[in-house]
């Protein structure tokens, strides 16, 4: 024996030791980062590298927690998030196992309405040559509102009331039919 007085580890020994200090010490952690090598493979589990000027560090949200994620994760994009180390033992490497994540400085909500807009506009929903006029006298008009929803005695005003709110309409005067019908809540 070359050193008889010496502790041996084995590779994966020193790996787990590794892991049981790194997952007892950062259990619970806030980073920045910037997104890079975005990969969203079909198990739905989402894998990056978050990295700032000098440094870089794996991620990774695992399917359950992607899905609670309100917009869509970009290439480039500065984030915040909140996770754990750990190691990945195969390799040998720490990475962060993120729970929560949020743009740096726009909500996640915001966000997800921009990516939205965006995605409508790329699909040629907003094209002013899809817009058709509103006619004068509209046969019908639905509106979907909670019975108990600030709309609701709005819909059910009878027209003599609706007079007394509104000035009088001086051209000829439209007839329209109420009709309301409970709807399941999904």
């Amino acid at each position: 024996m070359l050193y008889p007085s010496k502790q041996v580890l084995t590779v994966s020994e020193l790996t787990g030791l590794i892991r049981a200090s790194i997952e007892s010490e950062f259990c619970d952690l806030w980073l920045e980062g910037e997104v890079s090598n975005l990969r969203m493979p079909g198990s739905g589990h989402v894998y990056c590298t978050l990295k700032d000027e000098s440094s870089q560090i794996r991620a990774v949200l695992f399917r359950s927690s992607a899905l609670r994620v309100r917009f869509t994760l970009k290439e480039g994009m500065c984030v915040i998030v909140r996770g754990r180390l750990t190691v990945y033992e195969p390799r040998g490497e720490y990475q962060i196992v993120v729970e929560t994540v949020e743009p740096k400085g726009v909500g996640a909500l915001q966000l997800a309405f921009e990516q939205l807009k965006e995605r409508l506009a790329a699909e040629g929903l907003f094209d002013e040559r899809r817009k058709k006029p509103l006619p004068a006298f509209p046969q019908t008009v639905g509106v979907v509102t909670s019975p108990t929803g600030a709309a609701t005695p709005g819909i059910e005003m009878t027209p003599e009331s609706a007079t007394r709110n509104f000035p009088p309409y001086s051209g000829a005067s439209p007839t329209v039919t109420v009709s309301t019908s409970p709807a399941p809540i999904e």
